[in-house]
């Protein structure tokens, strides 16, 4: 089973950028769907973005779009995301998860089968 583990949270000002790793081991990585999603305090998990599982199609919640970027690279088997122009409503813990069980991109978290621990994103007024 795939194991993920996210980095490159903080605290950011409001207009600011961070950069959030998720680091997958298993040789398989290549072969996933990854994705990204956030939950805020007393909210539901909701997706942000994810990409195919060689890169070529991404999928971005309407709220990020233009402002933030999935990339990965399977050579190191990591999966990055890229967060410009934040906004204090951006204050979330942010997951990586690997859709296992098909190829197909999808926004529903139930899709996704492996979850990492998460990391926090505070962005400031």
């Amino acid at each position: 089973q795939v194991q993920l583990v996210e980095s490159g949270g903080g605290l950011v000002q409001a207009g600011g950028s961070l950069r959030l790793s998720c680091a997958a081991s298993g040789r398989t990585f290549r072969s996933y769907v990854m994705g990204w999603f956030r939950q805020a305090p007393g909210k539901e998990r909701e997706f942000v973005a994810a990409i195919s599982w060689a890169g070529g199609s991404t999928y971005y919640a309407d709220s990020v779009k233009g402002r933030f970027t999935i990339s990965r690279d399977n050579a190191k088997n990591t999966v990055y995301l890229q967060m410009n122009s934040l906004k204090p409503e951006d204050t979330a813990v942010y997951y990586c998860a690997a859709r296992i069980a098909s190829y197909r991109l999808s926004r529903l978290p139930e899709d996704f089968g492996a979850w990492g621990q998460g990391t926090q994103v505070t962005v400031s007024s």
